[in-house]
């Protein structure tokens, strides 16, 4: 009788996994706006992925890798001070080390890439929209579903005051989030205007220009809503008024303009970010010449002119030297998860999540062995996306962007957790290892093409 009804659940499961991936879709649409809605349906197909490829799971060394990262998490947290910390803390990665697993599984194609990224592109415009009103309309909201269900809060005037956060619960977090949407976007513009330009030429032969009305035009529609999108984006990454996402999306149109051979736009753009740096940094006569056209609200910020009084415990050099001590004094297993807040502010006597970098975070709460991992695991993940873009043969010259993208976006998150840690936001943090199991699934289905064909020849 069990068994009967076990094969029953299988079976359902099983008929649904065909229709799962477009779950993840909706589930990346609802997820800014309610991530527990967002989370349960994710975690569902997850769940139907490990049924469906158990197999092809386990037998992928990178899985192997993470499973080896679990283990060693969770002793460290064993051996933590404060062990109910140090487990809870467990869920800010293992659960998403599951959904990586399963999702770079379910994500094979470079088709589902574009879906993915439209569907973020899409569903930041509400996001965005929101955090525009609450910063300049003073909108503020406080509205509550069933706890969870459905939890806004929009704090007037943006949190902290001036810089705009949406329903993010800071401006950072809500800088990282839309880092990472602009470079998607920005990614899907490129795309759509390179077809834009192909089928105008298309459209208009030189030998037959009375004849443009038999050929089937491309609609502009979706050129147009990236466009907005992509403008729309920046302004709020721009009132973030965080530096850390400035940098990043500077740095993605400077690599989007490299691998373009747009040399005109990469010398542009170094020549406004030189400007900017020099009316920041340089020597006062000059740093006024420049400061005569470059804003304040840029280089002010940059210089920290803009927050002068800013205590030293604030400052991100000496979050760091504390958390590198930390792991200095327990190299092997670390103090425990989510214990670095409470030493510092016994320390420090000022009140602070974490120490601003992903690396030390991790080498103080966890040990150097396991934090080497793990950014051992990222690294490969990298490097074996990078030569895939390379090498591949299998790669068609319109699905080559949109990898680069996905490799752009994983950069970023990764630079952006060289002075900020992006883990503590369940959104943020699904999107981020939804991004990397993209890049692993299209990366191991098309070597796995490329080892078949090999061994038939």
């Amino acid at each position: 009788m069990l068994g009967a009804s076990l094969n029953k659940v299988f079976d359902y499961f099983k008929s649904r996994w065909r229709s799962s991936w477009n779950y993840s879709l909706w589930a990346l649409v609802i997820f800014p706006l309610s991530p527990l809605v967002g989370a349960v349906t994710i975690g569902f197909v997850s769940l139907i992925t490990w049924l469906k490829q158990s197999r092809k799971i386990s037998r992928r060394p990178l899985n192997w890798g993470f499973a080896l990262l679990s283990v060693l998490l969770i002793v460290s947290a064993g051996f933590a001070d404060d062990k109910t910390a140090a487990f809870l803390g467990l869920f800010n990665l293992l659960p998403f080390f599951l959904l990586f697993v399963a999702h770079s599984a379910l994500i094979q194609t470079f088709a589902q890439l574009r879906q993915m990224a439209w569907v973020l592109v899409i569903g930041s415009m509400p996001m965005v929209i929101i955090g525009l009103g609450q910063l300049f309309l003073g909108w503020s909201l406080k509205l509550e579903i069933l706890w969870v269900v459905l939890n806004w809060t929009i704090v007037p005037g943006g949190n902290p005051p001036g810089r705009i956060a949406s329903l993010f619960l800071h401006a950072n977090t809500f800088a990282a989030y839309l880092a990472i949407i602009f470079i998607l976007n920005l990614g899907l513009w490129l795309e759509n205007y390179q077809q834009l330009r192909a089928k105008s030429k298309q459209s208009f032969p030189p030998h037959l220009p009375h004849l443009p009305h038999l050929l089937t035009p491309y609609s502009p529609l979706p050129f147009l809503f990236l466009s907005v999108a992509m403008i729309t984006n920046f302004i709020a990454l721009i009132f973030t008024n965080s530096r850390n996402g400035w940098a990043i999306a500077i740095f993605a149109c400077l690599a989007y303009a490299l691998y373009q051979g747009w040399r005109i736009l990469v010398g542009g753009v170094a020549a406004i970010v030189s400007s900017v740096l020099l009316a920041a940094f340089a020597p006062s006569p000059v740093a006024q010449i420049f400061r005569q056209y470059v804003p304040a609200f840029f280089w002010a910020r940059l210089n920290d002119d803009m927050y002068p009084d800013r205590p030293v415990a604030l400052m991100r050099k000496a979050q760091w030297q504390f958390a590198w001590s930390l792991a200095q004094e327990h190299p092997w297993t670390g103090w425990g998860l989510r214990s670095f807040s409470g030493l510092y502010q016994a320390q420090m006597q000022i009140p602070l999540g974490h120490p601003h970098n992903l690396f030390l975070m991790l080498s103080a709460e966890t040990g150097f062995p396991s934090t080497l991992l793990f950014f051992g695991l990222l690294a490969w993940i990298l490097i074996t996306g990078v030569q895939f873009l390379r090498r591949s043969k299998y790669i068609n010259k319109e699905d080559r962007l949109i990898f680069f993208s996905y490799l752009l976006a994983f950069v970023g998150w990764v630079l952006f957790n060289t002075v900020d840690v992006t883990i503590f936001d369940f959104r943020l943090n699904a999107f981020s290892w939804l991004i990397l199991a993209a890049i692993c699934g299209v990366v191991h289905r098309y070597n796995l093409h490329d080892r078949l064909a090999s061994h038939s020849s």
